[in-house]
This record gives structure tokens, sequence and C-alpha cells, in this order.
């Protein structure tokens, strides 16, 4: 199964506005933590998309925002391409998610949640801002992290995170 899907890190100072995933049942990210976003619609760029899905789950309109990358997401039978984006210019009021709770997290505090191994190498790429990336990482059945290649090339992860 191939997914295209936008996922967004909006900021605030010296925190990310993370998403608590569980309300859901059925959810490849059931109780994990992650950015707001989703899977792109028929005929919508990534970057309607992305717009839609932070308004839609959070109650604010991206102003600007930054491409930052791309992560391609491999897991069973699914294959995700993550277009990863990050705002720090919005507006509005924030609100209730009908897919999780919203909370704004310090950057440092985001490695000790419950997150993708993987996430952590791209938070370290945002945190370093590597300019753009892309990032493909390989998990085995039960969610551990087998992969991963920076801009085509094996990347160790392990001394890294």
């Amino acid at each position: 199964m191939f997914i295209n899907s936008t996922l967004c890190y909006l900021i605030k100072g010296d925190e990310y506005l993370m998403l608590h995933r569980t309300k859901k049942e059925k959810d490849l990210n059931k109780d994990k933590w992650i950015g707001v976003g989703g899977k792109l619609e028929e005929k919508e760029s990534p970057e309607d998309c992305v717009k839609r899905e932070v308004y839609e789950e959070t109650g604010y309109a991206l102003i600007s925002y930054s491409f930052r990358g791309l992560v391609t997401f491999v897991y069973k039978d699914i294959t995700e391409f993550m277009y990863l984006y990050t705002s720090d210019d919005y507006s509005g009021e924030q609100r209730e998610c009908s897919e999780g709770e919203l909370a704004w997290v310090k950057r440092g505090d985001v490695y000790n949640l419950p997150i993708w191994e993987g996430d952590k190498l791209f938070f370290k790429l945002l945190e370093e801002a590597a300019g753009f990336f892309s990032l493909k990482l390989v998990y085995d059945d039960e969610g551990g992290l087998l992969y991963a290649e920076k801009n085509g090339e094996a990347f160790e992860w392990r001394d890294s995170i």
C-alpha cells in the first residue's frame, strides 16, 4: 500500500505542538506522539494538504511554512511518503483534536515521549537546520527501526540519537 501524507511541526519558542494519538482504535500511530498532518486527498498538492490538515486538527491557519524534507516510512506492507514541514507563522485559536490530545512540548523533551525511533532522526536534522533532506526509515513488524538512509546513503543512527 502506498500513502502520500504531510506532517507538520508547529513551533512556538522552544516548543513543538505534538499530537498524542489516543482516539482512533485502528491507528498505526496509536499511543504515539507525532506532529499534525494526514493523507493527501484526490487533486491535493502536499501544500494544500498540510494547510488543510493543520487547520482541521488544530484550528491554526498556516501563514507561512517550510518544506523541510521527504520521509519514506516503510512498515509491514505500507510505504508512506511523508512531506515534512515546520511553521512558526500561523494564526487562530487552538481547538480540540478528534484524533488525540494536543500539547506544546519542549524540543528537547520530544525524545522522551513514545515516538517512532526514526522520528528522533528527523528531529535531530530539524534542530541542526540540515537544509532539505530525504530520509528513508525501514521498520520491522514490531515497529523497531531496522535501517535508515539519509539522502540516498546508509545512515548510522544508533550513535546519533
